[in-house]
C-alpha cells in the first residue's frame, strides 16, 4: 500500500514536471514608444473624465482648469493680491484626500509645511497651484495623477494613477530676494 502511494505521488510529480518542460516560454510583447504615449493618453483622458464627474457633483466649486490639467478653486480670497512666485518660501496647511473622500494626509498631524515654489521635491500640481494663491487664500487643488503621485502612487496611502484633492491654505510667503523685484 505504501509503495502504491509513493508510486502515485512520483508519477504525479513526473507528469507535472513534463508539462512545465513542454510549455512554451512567455515572450515579452514588443512595446513601442507610440504605444506608451497612447496608453498614457488614455490614462490622462480617463482621469480627466473622473475629475469632471467629481466636480459635476460639486457645482459650488468654480474650478479653473489649467493647461496642465490642474483644477483650482480659491474658495476664500484674502485681501492680499501678491501671489507666490517661483523661488519663494511658502508655508501651508493642507488636507489631502482622494476623490472618494478618503483622507490621506493632513498638516494637523505634523503642523504646517514649508517649501520653496518650483525648487522643492513635492507634487508639481502643488507648485503650480501656489502661483495662483496669495497669503491667506484657501483653495481646493485637484491634481491629476501625473501632477501628484503618478503611476506608482506614494506606496502608502495614495494608490497608483489616482487624482488627489488638496484643501490648502497659504499661510505665509517669504520672498526670494532674487524674485522680489519682479
Amino acid at each position: 500500500m505504501r509503495f502504491s502511494y509513493y508510486l502515485i505521488v512520483l508519477l504525479f510529480l513526473a507528469a507535472c514536471g513534463n508539462d512545465e518542460q513542454t510549455q512554451e516560454p512567455v515572450k515579452d510583447p514588443a512595446w513601442t514608444k507610440d504605444e506608451s504615449i497612447k496608453m498614457n493618453s488614455t490614462f490622462a483622458q480617463e482621469e480627466d473624465e473622473e475629475i469632471e464627474n467629481f466636480l459635476s457633483h460639486r457645482p459650488d466649486w468654480k474650478a479653473t482648469k489649467t493647461g496642465t490639467g490642474l483644477r483650482y478653486f480659491i474658495y476664500h480670497k484674502s485681501e492680499n493680491n501678491d501671489t507666490a512666485r517661483v523661488g519663494d518660501l511658502v508655508t501651508v496647511e493642507f488636507n489631502i484626500s482622494l476623490l472618494d473622500g478618503t483622507e490621506c494626509y493632513s498638516s494637523e498631524e505634523n503642523g504646517p509645511e514649508s517649501f520653496i515654489v518650483e525648487k522643492t521635491d513635492i507634487e508639481s500640481g502643488v507648485h503650480e497651484g501656489m502661483q495662483y494663491m496669495c497669503t491667506g487664500d484657501k483653495a481646493k487643488l485637484i491634481l491629476p495623477s501625473h501632477m501628484a503621485h503618478g503611476m506608482i502612487g506614494d506606496r502608502e496611502k495614495i494608490p497608483p494613477l489616482t487624482p488627489t484633492v488638496y484643501d490648502i491654505t497659504l499661510l505665509e510667503i517669504k520672498r526670494n530676494p532674487e524674485t522680489s523685484h519682479e
